[in-house]
Formats: structure tokens, sequence, C-alpha cells
């Protein structure tokens, strides 16, 4: 799916970015980034060869509904749109974009209302934060039918490699050391 890829660097501003672009990694994350950077970004970034992956509700300066969805997949056209929004992740399917639904494993109706989402939406990926919780990887994986990548608190290379064990395609992490 990520052409192999099993880390996507997440980055949190320009100088993050600047520093994946000199990686050897195909596809990355963008966290959080104000809304002025993202075409200068989107620029250097195919330049380069990079797949962007936007997590279309931390964009300063952007709504994340469906309005602004319209705008990153039409004018921006990053490889994906990440999200905890229902109708940003159909405008992202609707567009061609990769629709990754975050989910926060914060206790079982969080899991059960994110599950009801996902039947509903059919993202293309789901997102398991935090991603240091490898026997629900295997569960949200098997329940939900879909690719998952784990992210949040993914601090070591025995917490990437746990969680690649229990099924994540891939692992985001804004922790350039393990990029």
């Amino acid at each position: 799916m990520f052409k192999g890829q099993s880390v996507l660097p997440a980055v949190k501003g320009m100088k993050e970015f600047e520093r994946v672009l000199s990686t050897s990694h195909h596809y990355f994350v963008v966290l959080e980034i104000h809304l002025s950077n993202i075409a200068a970004m989107k620029k250097k970034a195919r330049h380069s060869e990079k797949k962007m992956i936007l997590h279309a509700d931390l964009i300063q300066g952007l709504k994340g509904d469906r309005a602004a969805a319209e705008f990153l997949c039409q004018v921006i056209k990053p490889a994906g749109l990440i999200s905890t929004r229902g109708d940003v992740l159909r405008v992202a399917k609707k567009n061609g974009v990769l629709a990754i639904q975050r989910v926060f494993l914060l206790d079982t109706l969080a899991i059960e209302t994110s599950n009801q989402l996902a039947k509903t939406i059919k993202p293309d990926v789901i997102e398991l934060l935090p991603g240091v919780i490898p026997p629900y990887i295997t569960r949200v994986k098997d329940k939900i039918g879909k690719p998952v990548i784990a992210g949040g608190l993914i601090e070591t290379s025995d917490d990437v490699q746990a969680a690649l064990k229990a099924g994540a395609e891939a692992v985001t992490t804004s922790k350039s050391e393990l990029w």
C-alpha cells in the first residue's frame, strides 16, 4: 500500500518537512501545518517525488469540513487525507484520494462508534491511536477488514516492530530518529 514503507514520517512544520525531503521515504504525513504553507509544501514534495498524506483536521486556518476536503483534494491533490470526520473521508473517496479514518482507542464506546463510521464510510485505511496497543491493532483489522496504520506514542523501534507484528501496514511517528 505504501510501496513497502513501514514507517511514515509525521511532520509538524516546515523544518521537519524539509528534513523528510532528504530521506528515502516515499510517503509522509503532515500533521500540523499552517494553510499558507501547503502550496509550497505541495510543490517541493512533488519535485522530490514524495507523496503527502494530510491530516485534514489539523490544518491551521482551514476548517475540517466538506468544503475544506474538496479544496484539499482538488487543489492540493494529496495522496491521502486523514480525518475523524465522515464528510471529509467521503470527499476523499469521491476524489480518488486515500481516505484514512483516524480512530482513538479511548474506550469500548469510542471503538464501537468508530466501527459504525467505518462500516458506513468504508475508508481505505484505519489509523489507530495510540499505536502502542498491539492487541487492538489485530482486533480492529479483523473486525473492520481494512488495512491499519498505527500512530501515537510510537517512540522506540520496539514500538514500531510490535505494531507491525500485530498486523499494522505501517506506523506513523514524529520521532525523526525512527524515520
